[in-house]
């Protein structure tokens, strides 16, 4: 028998089994390296940063990164359901601006002298109709939904401009002075708004049968087509659940500023960097709300860090941006060895 022969006739498991345990060390690596690049950050703003390990501080942290959470959230939603290619699938940048005219509708029936039920009734309403209409624009229209939410952004962005006339509408009432509020040892009421937020939609996303589809349509939509789900409904229903998240954070929003901001629009980039960044903390490398929290404190404690250390605002959105670029290509290049 020839070499050659010899060599065709070699089993070549071993090698595939070789790509495949290269691929989960890498995946590995990328994501305890992460969690090492989150340590290493919270260690060097301790040295550095005045004030950052103080209670206050962490406190403050904690309710700011409550809003911007929420939101993140619903993108992680999206990006489930619609897959890992933000240009064809999973995205919604249309978030912080359904956050910002879902904060000036709830402002807006507060100053008109609605209660608090049903001016919470109509923030939810107005997200979910930013939710409804972006699912339409992608799953009826076949508009694909990094141009149909960008779209959508803008008109929402304009709607809240006319209702508010580019001002901030104040709004003070017992219930949203108590989400305002802290508790007995200075971790504010948003803090645990957030927390009792992601276990409840984790509950949904990541145990339920509803949840199991979701993630099969995201990862195989052939398969998930093949076995008879419905795919439209199931990515028409994420974007819906989305924009309800941007209606939770427009009244988390007016809570925490006691009224509507003109300036929701700087909330997308954190957002998006949060959302993209969450797959990394995961174990598959694939979104999970688990690994959203877990990127969601990385990067209020970044931005965080960031000011207490007086850096330009422009540095910090260097720093997100370059965020976004390293998970998106490193997240891409491994799912390209798996395949």
């Amino acid at each position: 028998m020839s070499a050659d022969v010899q060599f065709a006739s070699l089993p070549e498991a071993p090698a595939g089994r070789s790509l495949l345990s290269g691929s989960k060390l890498a995946a590995a690596t990328l994501r305890f390296g992460s969690l090492l690049a989150f340590l290493s950050i919270l260690v060097i703003f301790a040295l550095t940063a005045p004030y950052f390990l103080t209670v206050g501080n962490i406190g403050n942290v904690l309710g700011q990164s409550a809003i911007s959470g929420v939101l993140a959230i619903g993108l992680t939603i999206v990006l489930i359901a619609g897959g890992s290619n933000v240009v064809t699938g999973g995205i919604d940048l249309s978030l912080a601006a359904n956050m910002g005219l879902s904060a000036a509708v709830y402002a807006t029936l507060i100053q008109l002298g609605f209660n608090d039920l049903a001016a919470g009734a109509g923030a939810l309403a107005t997200g979910l109709a930013i939710g409804a209409v972006n699912a339409l624009a992608i799953v009826l229209a076949g508009i694909v939904p990094l141009l149909a939410t960008l779209a959508v952004m803008n008109v929402v962005a304009g709607l809240e401009l006319v209702l508010t006339q580019n001002t901030v509408l104040p709004a003070s009432t017992d219930f949203l002075s108590l989400l305002s509020a802290s508790d007995g040892f200075g971790i504010p009421i948003l803090a645990y708004v957030l927390i009792g937020f992601t276990i409840i939609v984790t509950a949904i996303v990541q145990y339920t049968p509803l949840g199991l589809r979701l993630y099969a349509v995201g990862e195989f939509p052939e398969a998930a087509r093949a076995a008879g789900l419905p795919l439209k409904k199931l990515v028409a229903g994420a974007f819906v659940a989305s924009g309800l998240c941007g209606g939770v954070a427009g009244i988390l929003s007016v809570s925490y500023l006691s009224g509507s901001t003109t300036g929701s629009g700087e909330m997308l980039l954190p957002v998006v960097v949060t959302a993209l960044l969450g797959s990394v903390f995961s174990r598959r490398l694939v979104p999970t709300i688990g690994g959203t929290l877990i990127s969601t404190l990385f990067v209020g404690f970044l931005i965080n860090g960031f000011q207490l250390l007086n850096l330009p605002s422009t540095l910090v959105s260097g720093v997100q941006g370059l965020l976004i670029l390293i998970v998106v290509s490193a997240t891409t290049l491994l799912r390209k060895r798996e395949i």
